[in-house]
C-alpha cells in the first residue's frame, strides 16, 4: 500500500523537542520543502482540494509564497501576495491582527486582480488563526471573494478554524 499525503508529510516533517521553549514540540516543514517528489505530491494535493473554486490564490508571507506560488503555476492562476507592512510599493490596504506578543500588519495591493475573483488563501500552518483569519478580512475589504484556505498542517489544538469565518478549510495533516 502507498503511503498517503498525510503519512508523507508526518515523515517528512521535522519534530524538535522543547523548541522555542521547553515543553513545545516544534514541527519543521523545511525538509518537506526541500524534497522534490513530496513537495510536488502537496501542492497538487492543494490544488485538487480547491479544483475549479479559485481564479487566483494568495500567499501569506513567508513560506505561503512558496506554496501559493507553486498551486498558483500548477493550477495556471495569478497570485496575490499578502506582505508584511512597508514591503509593497503601490497603493495598499492594511489590516492588523493580534499575536500572542502584540499585533501584526498585512497588506496587499488594491489591484492586483480584478475584484469580485475567488481566491484561494495558502499558507503553510494554521494554529491560532489570526494571520490567515487576518489576510481573509483584508482580501474581502479589497473585494476579493475568499475561495477557502489551504494548509499543509493545523495544529488543532489551537482551534485556528474558529478564526476563518467559517470558509472552507483544507488541511493536508491535522495534528
Amino acid at each position: 500500500m502507498s503511503e498517503s499525503v498525510e503519512q508523507m508529510i508526518d515523515r517528512l516533517c521535522a519534530k524538535i523537542p522543547d523548541h522555542p521553549e521547553p515543553g513545545v514540540l516544534f514541527r519543521d516543514l523545511t525538509p518537506l520543502f526541500a524534497d522534490g517528489p513530496g513537495f510536488h505530491r502537496t501542492v497538487d494535493a492543494l490544488a485538487d482540494a480547491f479544483s475549479g473554486q479559485y481564479d487566483c490564490v494568495a500567499g501569506v508571507e513567508a513560506r505561503g509564497f512558496m506554496i501559493a506560488a507553486a498551486v498558483a503555476y500548477a493550477s495556471g492562476a495569478g497570485i496575490i501576495p499578502v506582505r508584511k507592512a512597508g514591503k509593497l510599493p503601490r497603493e495598499t490596504i492594511s489590516q492588523s491582527y493580534n499575536l500572542e506578543y502584540g499585533t501584526g500588519t498585512l497588506e496587499i495591493h488594491t489591484d492586483d486582480a480584478p475584484r469580485g475573483s475567488r481566491v484561494l488563501v495558502l499558507d503553510d500552518v494554521l494554529a491560532t488563526g489570526g494571520t490567515l483569519g487576518a489576510a481573509a478580512s483584508l482580501l474581502t475589504r479589497g473585494g476579493y471573494n475568499v475561495a477557502g484556505f489551504g494548509v499543509i498542517m493545523e495544529l488543532t489544538a489551537l482551534r485556528g478554524r474558529a478564526q476563518l469565518g467559517g470558509h472552507r478549510v483544507r488541511a493536508l495533516l491535522r495534528v
